[in-house]
């Protein structure tokens, strides 16, 4: 069962029993992804680590390499 199917049960579902519908999937997706990278941040930033995004610097790398070919 596809993640829309189960959505379309659970909304179902709530309407029968006339309690509030399911949040839509993928509604808070980049909102757990931001939070998690805040979490990686503080973590570094306590630790004494610089607090930069960890794939900064590999994008810089490869983007850095790719012009100079």
């Amino acid at each position: 069962m596809t993640a829309l199917e189960q959505y379309l049960i659970d909304t179902w579902r709530a309407s029968q029993h006339g309690t509030p519908p399911p949040p839509p999937p993928g509604r808070d997706d980049l909102a757990a992804l931001r939070s998690i990278r805040t979490a990686a941040q503080f973590e570094a930033a306590v630790s004494g680590a610089p607090a930069t995004h960890p794939w900064r610097h590999a994008l810089t790398r490869f983007v850095h390499r790719t012009r100079a070919c």
